[in-house]
């Protein structure tokens, strides 16, 4: 957040959950920027299902363990589901 934004004088935001949450700002990157490209040639659900798999994978470790793995498996499982009924 900008200081503009939180005030003059006001004590910067060290551990900003809304834009930059530690959960998904974890190494060189930060989750978003490589879901974005990751997702950049995929339209519609095949999007949704990639980049929400792929976001659970990055926090598993700082979040919630096992439930967020067990969350990127079912946006798989869903993406996988839809690609065999597709024939894709």
């Amino acid at each position: 957040m900008s200081d503009a934004v939180q005030g003059a004088g006001a004590k910067p935001i060290t551990n900003d959950m809304i834009n930059h949450p530690p959960h998904y700002t974890q190494g060189k990157y930060e989750c978003v920027d490589v879901i974005e490209d990751v997702v950049k040639e995929l339209k519609g659900m095949d999007a949704v299902d990639t980049a929400n798999a792929f976001k659970y994978m990055w926090r598993w470790p700082h979040k919630n363990g096992s439930k967020d793995v067990k969350k990127a498996i079912w946006y798989m499982m869903n993406l996988a589901k839809r690609l065999e009924s597709e024939g894709r």
